[in-house]
């Protein structure tokens, strides 16, 4: 019997990068699934259960940062590793969600990696094998 394939739940706004990510994931022996913001990104992650998420920051409506607030502060999702993918730079993400955490109650723990966009498909995998392991 096959192995069970790791199923990584993509988030992103842009269909290229849907695609993109999408398909170095999926040459590489991995199940991607895809939604393109963050209220369908919570619902598929109820849904299916992923064992990664890849996470754009910056996205319409509910954007990456609201989803990952979501994830973090549910008891069933917050265990599920979260690669934050973005244009913007690392430093100021890690900026805003720290001030983010000075108006909240409980605080939003970092992400377990951060990538910017866009992101090297060596890297992304990279990543992706140490989280899962």
């Amino acid at each position: 019997m096959e192995k069970e394939k790791h199923k990584i739940l993509v988030v992103d706004d842009e269909l290229d990068m849907r695609v993109y990510i999408s398909t170095v994931l999926e040459t590489s022996g991995y199940r991607a699934v895809v939604t393109k913001n963050g209220k369908e990104g919570v619902e598929t992650a109820v849904k299916i259960n992923p064992d990664l998420i890849v996470l754009d920051v910056m996205m319409p409506g509910e954007g990456g940062v609201l989803m990952y607030r979501t994830l973090k502060t549910d008891p069933k999702l917050k265990k599920i590793p979260v690669v934050m993918l973005s244009a913007v730079k690392k430093e100021i993400f890690f900026h805003y969600l720290k001030m983010l955490n000075v108006k909240m109650e409980n605080n939003i723990s970092e992400p377990e990696a951060y990538l910017e966009k866009p992101p090297d498909h060596e890297d992304l995998l990279k990543v992706i094998k140490i989280l899962l392991k």
